[in-house]
């Protein structure tokens, strides 16, 4: 069970300094590249780099989210069918975020 411990911890902590990282990046980006309509917008987000940059903000997000919630119901929720439920419910929600995001990125919708 230390393992587990260990992993959560790491992927807390690289998932935070991730999101760091890109919330120090990305208003310098929006500065250099200020967007003054949706087309600025879109354009924003056009180059590949930028694009993979988001996308890997947008997994750290839900990695570090999911390794926070997980350990708020592992703490608080004692019956374990609805800890179990919580369980599904956020990695079901985490995943479509990161699928509606990626989808966005790469102009899907």
């Amino acid at each position: 069970m230390v393992g587990g411990a260990l992993s959560s911890w790491l992927a807390q902590r690289i998932s935070a300094v991730l999101l760091a990282l890109y919330s120090v990046f990305f208003p310098v980006w929006l500065v250099l590249h200020w967007p003054r309509s949706g087309l600025d917008w879109r354009a924003l987000f056009m180059p590949l780099p930028m694009r993979i940059v988001t996308l890997l903000f947008v997994l750290a997000l839900a990695v570090h989210a999911w390794v926070g919630m997980r350990d708020i119901f592992m703490d608080y929720v004692k019956p374990p069918g609805v800890r179990l439920a919580l369980h599904v419910a956020a990695l079901v929600w985490l995943a479509a975020c990161v699928v509606w995001a990626a989808a966005i990125l790469w102009g899907a919708t």
